[in-house]
């Protein structure tokens, strides 16, 4: 069995460790406005907390369907499948053992000016109730100093099947260390969401953000009306008012007001969990730092949440031969 390691991309501005074992990125470090460096991401030092399910998805790509899936159950020509109900009532991020917990292979790793690391992994037909066999790819590539691209593909061999993977980094553009991020200000190029039910499943509405808490078409501080919505934010945003740019929409733009540093984010999906790491509680991540509550905030691009059960969503669903495409483009500045 291969056995899980880390990887370093470094262009001499920024530097990401990234691990074989669920595509993990465990460090990623960007100046701030004077140059200085910090780890902007929630982690370990090493990869055996990972391994040994300590993480709530820190840094991973999650599948083969990201987000819940409602009661663990779909219909697909005909045929019912059922998962593991990892997060009861639902299944969530691919099941019991997603591919954020699988050893993916190492099939291209550059260095240079653009460096990059490619990951292929075969879903085999069945793992996690999941029908049919996938051949998937993850690439991260250092595009430019401070912008890092990745690339997901997937295409499926011998059966449809739903396949929507999503990147969990927990973002602090303040550093890993430096507490909550309720004094980040974020803006979401966005105007509806998809709202959740006692067991944050989508209804299937599609529902107007003007004038509510979830609103962030304006730049706003994400503590501004956070005690408005529960627990804090945990909310698929519909992604359709974004100007693009290589064929990507622009998604969110989150920044540190005290180191400047920005984080711009593009991609092609069709829409954004904006997660502010609620159920994150005294975790013991890097440098001994504990991790508390909202402590990162997670923006993953994605299908709709149970997209497989609401006809009304755009469909996950991918027939052998086609290829799923899903890119994100982080660009970082101090701004």
């Amino acid at each position: 069995m291969a056995e899980a390691k880390l990887f370093e991309l470094n262009n001499g501005t920024m530097k990401v460790n990234v691990s074989n074992y669920g595509c993990t990125i465990t460090s990623l470090l960007v100046p701030d406005k004077d140059g200085k460096l910090a780890d902007v991401v929630l982690g370990f030092d090493t990869l055996e907390p990972y391994l040994k399910g300590a993480s709530p998805f820190f840094g991973c790509i999650v599948g083969r369907v990201a987000n819940r899936i409602k009661d663990g159950k779909f219909t697909l020509d005909g045929i019912e499948y059922s998962l593991p109900i990892n997060k009861p009532p639902n299944s969530l991020h691919g099941g019991h053992k997603g591919y954020d917990k699988v050893i993916w292979e190492v099939a291209e790793y550059k260095q240079g000016e653009n460096p990059s690391i490619t990951f292929k992994y075969h879903s085999r037909d069945g793992e996690e109730g999941y029908p049919g066999d996938v051949h998937i790819t993850a690439t991260y590539t250092l595009v430019s100093k401070t912008t890092m691209r990745l690339d997901m593909e997937a295409v499926p061999v011998n059966k449809p099947t739903p396949i929507s993977l999503a990147q969990h980094t927990y973002w602090n553009l303040a550093g890993h260390n430096s507490g909550n991020v309720l004094d980040h200000t974020i803006q979401i190029w966005a105007r509806h969401i998809t709202p959740v039910d006692h067991n944050t499943v989508p209804t299937g509405e599609i529902m107007s953000i003007e004038g509510t808490p979830f609103d962030f078409t304006t730049e706003n501080k994400i503590s501004s009306r956070i005690h408005e919505v529960g627990l804090g934010y945990d909310h698929n945003y519909v992604l359709n008012c974004g100007d693009e740019k290589l064929g990507l929409k622009h998604a969110a733009r989150l920044k540190d007001p005290a180191s400047s540093r920005t984080l711009n984010l593009w991609t092609n999906a069709p829409g954004m969990q904006f997660y502010t790491a609620n159920y994150v509680n005294g975790i013991a991540g890097k440098g001994d730092v504990v991790y508390g509550k909202q402590s990162g905030v997670c923006l993953e691009t994605q299908g709709f949440p149970n997209a497989i059960n609401q006809s009304n969503f755009p469909s996950i669903v991918v027939q052998p031969g086609e290829k799923y495409k899903h890119s994100m483009l982080y660009e970082f500045s101090a701004e």
